[in-house]
């Protein structure tokens, strides 16, 4: 694809809200746009380059015996209470309320969600080891979001 093509387009000023030199380069290659505080847009640029890492990554865990599963950004917050992080954690957790009236939470992490399913599908020690992985958003409302790309919001992410 020929630059003159490409959606995105270069800047060649730094935009002021970018204080990190790789969250500066980023932006003035068009590889982001950002949203709002630590919430990205990932142009076509980014969004080839993450899938490139994503193909790696799979390979290599497939090398080795992993097993990609993908897990839900929406949880329920009986997982979250039964660990005792439901309280543990203040506001970087997103909570809200579906519409049976149910607690849920926006996935900042999949522990709870992986162990739930582990011990559901693990009956015996012979099923054991298992390597399993997922290529994941997740969500983490940090107080200020910053460094670009390092601390942001929504985060793609592999567990």
């Amino acid at each position: 694809m020929k630059m003159s093509q490409l959606f995105s387009q270069t800047l060649r000023e730094t935009p002021s809200e970018a204080e990190v030199v790789s969250h500066q380069l980023l932006l003035r290659a068009g590889y982001v746009r950002q949203v709002a505080s630590g919430v990205f847009s990932y142009l076509t640029l980014a969004l080839r380059t993450l899938k490139k890492i994503e193909i790696i990554l799979r390979e290599e865990m497939e090398a080795i015996g992993g097993q990609e599963i993908l897990m839900p950004v929406v949880q329920p917050a009986d997982l979250w209470k039964e660990s005792g992080r439901w309280l543990e954690i203040d506001a970087e957790m997103s909570r809200f309320q579906d519409r049976n009236g149910r607690d849920m939470v926006l996935a900042m992490t999949h522990e709870e969600c992986i162990a739930d399913l582990v011990r559901k599908e693990i009956r015996s020690y012979r099923q054991l080891p298992q390597l399993i992985y997922h290529l994941q958003i997740k969500w983490r409302d940090d107080p200020r979001p910053r460094a670009g790309l390092i601390r942001v919001r929504e985060v793609h992410d592999e567990r």
